[in-house]
Parts: structure tokens; C-alpha cells; sequence
């Protein structure tokens, strides 16, 4: 991968593991803690991509609430692990090569580093400060600051615009099919990170890259 000037991560499930709180509370879910996990991620973006349609944003904290209500009450779970996992989602554990891989990144400087993500900016830096990673990134873009959710385009601008490069100079990763969809009809080359051996959605992009851990990266910039 050539003419590589700034590598961008997507945060939630490409960072960072989105089952990481209900997996901290599997004792007290039970068995179906990750088919409640999954179905709760699953709401939390449906809900992203419906409010940027109907331009009623909220911040991905309170969707998240919002998604979390829903999955608490269709796989009744006890209403008392609401603030619980709440606040574990606050400090969602990295996978484990995050930190090693961003780290051998940082040290070769010539790149810029940053987090494009739904994340509201005080999740964010709570997340990167949390699992002492404060020291990688040089910016971390919030969808925040446009106030409408990945994949529109303008959040996939803030960088552009913040960086003055040109889009084919972004390596963008993420684990989400839609957002890699996303960033590459937007003109990044974009990296799907299939941790799961997932399928890749039809959605008029083909990534040109495919690796099943963060780790994989270091082998093709």
C-alpha cells in the first residue's frame, strides 16, 4: 500500500471489543449474554442509521442508552444491571494486539494516527486515556462535530479536510462492513478487519485489503 499518508481506525469492535461489558457480566446474564450483546450492538447502529434519515440526532451515548433499553427488556434482563454495564461500556476492553500494533505504528512517525468514530469525544478519549493509549493518536474525530452518523460522508471529510490530503491517501480500518463500504466509496483504501470470518456485505465495495487481526496490518503498510 502506497502514498500512505494518515491510518485511521474506526473505534467500536475494530479498537475496541463491543462485547467486552456484557461478557464482564456474563455470571450474573446467564448463558444468552452474547446473543444479548450482539443484538444490543445490533440496535445500537440500526438506531445510528435511522436517526441520520430522519436527521434526529442524538450522541452515540445516549443511543447506546436508548439500544440498551430495548435489549434489557426483549432478553429480560434484571433492570438493576442497567448503570453497570453502562458504565463498563464506558471502558471497553482493546483486542488483544491493539496496543502493541498502534505503538510499533507510532514509532515509525511518518504516519498520521487517528480515531474516526460515532463516539461522542468524551467516550473516546475516556476509552483511549482508560487503556493508556493517549500517546498514539494525533487526532481523535468525533461524528460529533458534523452532528450525523458513519457511513455519511461527512464524517469521513473531517480528516480530509483537517490533514489538506487527498482521500486515496488515507488507510482506513475498520471491522464493520457498512463502514468500510463507507470510507471506500468515499475514495479511502480501505482495510476490513474480519475478526469473525464474517461475510462481506453488497454494497458496491470490494476492499482491497483483508486481515483478520490489527496485527496483519503492520504486513501491508
Amino acid at each position: 500500500m502506497k502514498n500512505i499518508k494518515a491510518i485511521i481506525f474506526d473505534a467500536y469492535g475494530t479498537l475496541f471489543d463491543v462485547n467486552s461489558a456484557a461478557e464482564k457480566c456474563k455470571d450474573k446474564i446467564g448463558n444468552k449474554w452474547e446473543n444479548f450483546s450482539n443484538y444490543w450492538r445490533t440496535t445500537q447502529l440500526e438506531y445510528t442509521w435511522l436517526r441520520s434519515l430522519m436527521t434526529r440526532h442524538k450522541d452515540f451515548w445516549k443511543v447506546t442508552e436508548d439500544s440498551l433499553d430495548k435489549s434489557m427488556k426483549v432478553f429480560n434482563i434484571n433492570t438493576d444491571l442497567r448503570a453497570e454495564l453502562l458504565d463498563l461500556y464506558k471502558i471497553l476492553s482493546p483486542y488483544p494486539e491493539v496496543k502493541e500494533t498502534l505503538k510499533l505504528l507510532r514509532e515509525k512517525k511518518y504516519y498520521k494516527l487517528s480515531i474516526l468514530s460515532n463516539g461522542t469525544p468524551t467516550l473516546l478519549d475516556e476509552l483511549v486515556n482508560r487503556n493508556n493509549l493517549n500517546d498514539i493518536f494525533d487526532d481523535i474525530f468525533s461524528v460529533e462535530e458534523v452532528s450525523i452518523f458513519k457511513p455519511n460522508s461527512k464524517v469521513y471529510d473531517m480528516p480530509i479536510k483537517k490533514y489538506n490530503i487527498k482521500e486515496k491517501e488515507v488507510a482506513f480500518l475498520s471491522a464493520n462492513t457498512w463502514d468500510v463500504s463507507g470510507g471506500g466509496n468515499y475514495g479511502f483504501k480501505a482495510i476490513w478487519v474480519n475478526r469473525n470470518n464474517a461475510i462481506f456485505d453488497n454494497l458496491d465495495y470490494t476492499p482491497e485489503n483483508e486481515i483478520n487481526n490489527l496485527k496483519q496490518l503492520l504486513e501491508i503498510i
